[in-house]
């Protein structure tokens, strides 16, 4: 079997699909037959698989190549692609037919794919190749349009630099730094590797002025513009051959709750609830009075029938338990 191969159709307009079936094995003459199981000058004789008698196997010792219907039919089958893209052009040129674009558009897919990869070699990580083929989709969709087979140009070269153009315009459509900025940018570069080559260390900025023949002022005016060149997708991995996190994930976040902290203030609270249980009756109600309800020495006072001043010596011994039993904690 081979592949279905597009022609159009006998009015020219549209295409139908045409299958070319191979050519059928003919099997040799019984005489033929009969004389190759002979040997002829040390070779034996075989049949081709064409039908034609007389075709050696052997040469010197060494198989020959057999033609065969299936190679036949395939470089047939090749051919008959060829001219059926051939024929849908010159269909195409006279219809302008959309249904036949789009089956020019299938057939050259590959080429923006192709194109997308190699534009998208020298780009940052963060940048999808997925996005690059999708403007090289109207870069070839273009490119069909205003080509003019009658010129006798091929069509890929031209698709190609239609192609990379589209992906081009798209990146620049979409970068918020001036052209100006990016090739000063890499004026600035090829100027730091001159020197550095040169100096054999790291060049002064006072050496790069005057190797770009402009003033220091102007010099570091120009690097506060290229600063806006100088921006890191959060989505880049900090260590992308190994694996690491993302570089989201390093950046530090200050309303974030220390888990250090909140576990010593997490033991802290324990141990002081253990101190306050192992404290008396009396001292207890102050502290929880004083601490946790928020209550005056003089409510309290009223709380417990004494005076104040009874009530501050209740909470300044409370107090000095605590703290020698936090102590005893620590050391412990």
């Amino acid at each position: 079997m081979t592949e279905p191969t597009p022609v159009p159709d006998a009015a020219g307009g549209g295409s139908r699909t045409a299958t070319v079936p191979p050519e059928p094995v003919l099997p040799a003459p019984a005489s033929k037959q009969a004389s190759n199981g002979h040997r002829q000058n040390g070779a034996p004789r075989a049949e081709a698989s064409t039908g034609e008698p007389g075709a050696d196997a052997h040469v010197n010792g060494t198989p020959a190549a057999v033609p065969t219907a299936v190679t036949r039919a395939d470089a047939r089958s090749g051919d008959d692609v060829e001219a059926g893209i051939v024929a849908l052009w010159r269909s195409y040129g006279e219809s302008r037919d959309q249904n036949q674009r789009d089956r020019l558009v299938l057939h050259y897919a590959p080429l923006v794919k192709y194109v997308a990869g190699r534009v998208g070699t020298g780009l940052p990580a963060h940048v999808d190749v997925a996005d690059l083929i999708q403007s090289g989709i109207f870069g070839l969709v273009d490119a069909i349009e205003k080509f003019e087979p009658e010129r006798g140009l091929k069509f890929e070269t031209y698709a190609m630099q239609r192609i990379r153009g589209a992906i081009l315009d798209d990146l620049r459509s979409q970068d918020w730094v001036p052209r100006s900025v990016r090739s000063r940018a890499r004026d600035v570069e090829r100027a730091l590797e001159r020197l550095g080559a040169k100096l054999q260390r790291t060049p002064t900025d006072r050496e790069l002025a005057a190797e770009l023949k402009i003033g220091l002022a102007e010099l570091r005016e120009l690097y506060g513009q290229l600063q806006l060149t100088s921006v890191v997708a959060l989505d880049e991995l900090i260590a992308p051959n190994k694996g690491g996190s993302s570089l989201a994930e390093s950046l530090p976040d200050d309303a974030a709750e220390d888990p250090v902290a909140s576990l010593v203030d997490q033991d802290s609270r324990r141990q002081l609830a253990d101190a306050i249980a192992q404290l008396a009756e009396r001292d207890r109600v102050v502290v929880t009075l004083y601490y946790f309800e928020n209550l005056t020495l003089a409510e309290i006072g009223k709380v417990l029938g004494v005076t104040e001043s009874r009530v501050c010596q209740l909470h300044t011994r409370a107090v000095l338990r605590l703290r020698t039993k936090l102590n005893e904690q620590s050391e412990a």
